[in-house]
């Protein structure tokens, strides 16, 4: 079986031959060890030192050469238009507040799974709030990648992990009450897919 030891970041310039793609949903991609399929319907053992946060466009480093590419699935989620920046920023801080993962699109909108605490959250703060099927792909934490700060939860059990594991499960509890939790940079994957419209407002099928 194809075995993959290491994570690329999007960021990081990598030229090795592409091997195949995989997708996974938000809440599957913070892993450590376990057994794959890409998309193509091939297996391989993701077996990575520590778990991380695989994000859209990020690459897995197999053994024998070659990387297979992290492709972020379309789930339900909620699009967020604010009344402007200002407004904007106060929304995604209030999110983060929640520790809610979130996305920040390249046109300035901010996107959340769907949840209806949130949604209820939001609306009552003022923005508006649309449903629909797309790529997650939010934001890392401030501490991500540093080696210190933040305490992500991960076990790192050396055998194979089923989907529904804790270790699978992103605790990020950063309590960094007073500092702003969303950290404007998008890797810009706002690949919003149809049937969105905007909650409490009449809509056309």
């Amino acid at each position: 079986m194809r075995r993959a030891i290491e994570h690329i970041p999007v960021s990081q310039s990598d030229t090795s031959e592409v091997r195949g793609t995989v997708t996974l949903a938000f809440a599957d991609r913070h892993r450590r060890r376990i057994r794959l399929m890409d998309d193509a319907g091939d297996a391989f053992l993701l077996d990575l030192p520590h778990a991380v946060r695989l994000g859209d466009g990020d690459k897995l480093r197999l053994v024998d050469g070659g990387v297979i590419v992290v492709r972020a699935a379309a789930e339900d989620v909620l699009t967020i238009t604010c009344s402007g920046p200002i407004a904007a920023a106060k929304m995604a801080w209030h999110i983060g507040n929640r520790h809610t993962p979130l996305q920040v699109l390249k046109d300035g909108r901010l996107r959340i799974i769907d949840d209806h605490v949130m949604r209820d959250m939001v609306q009552g703060l003022g923005g508006v709030v649309f449903a629909e099927v797309a790529p997650f792909d939010p934001l890392n934490g401030a501490y991500h990648g540093l080696g210190g700060g933040g305490h992500g939860h991960s076990h790192g059990n050396d055998h194979f992990e089923e989907p529904h594991d804790h270790d699978d499960h992103d605790h990020d509890h950063r309590h960094d009450h007073g500092h702003d939790h969303s950290h404007a940079h998008s890797h810009g994957h706002s690949h919003s897919h149809a049937h969105a419209h905007a909650i409490g407002e009449p809509h056309d099928h």
